[in-house]
């Protein structure tokens, strides 16, 4: 079996197979997917795949939902502190 390079524990695809699944376990189960990826699959690409794949057969599966939020509006954490906002000039 050749092994899914965005999926490539099958996290994803084994969550549509448990019945009964709560939006908190698919949220958990992304956030290992997440961590689980390789460096240099690109996440929201991944995420598109995985939608057209799973989302035909599976529309109201709360893990569509998940992925759906993923490709929500990232944006780049502002900078937050720094030596400017602890040490008076």
């Amino acid at each position: 079996m050749t092994r899914d390079p965005i999926d490539p524990t099958g996290l994803i695809a084994e969550s549509f197979l448990i019945e009964g699944i709560t939006p908190s376990e698919c949220r958990t189960i992304f956030f290992e997917w997440a961590m689980g990826i390789g460096a240099d699959v690109d996440t929201q690409a991944a995420v598109k795949i995985h939608l057209g794949r799973h989302q035909p057969t599976h529309p109201d599966h709360p893990m569509i939902v998940t992925l759906l939020s993923a490709l929500g509006d990232l944006r780049p954490p502002k900078r937050r502190g720094g030596r400017r906002a602890r040490v008076p000039e």
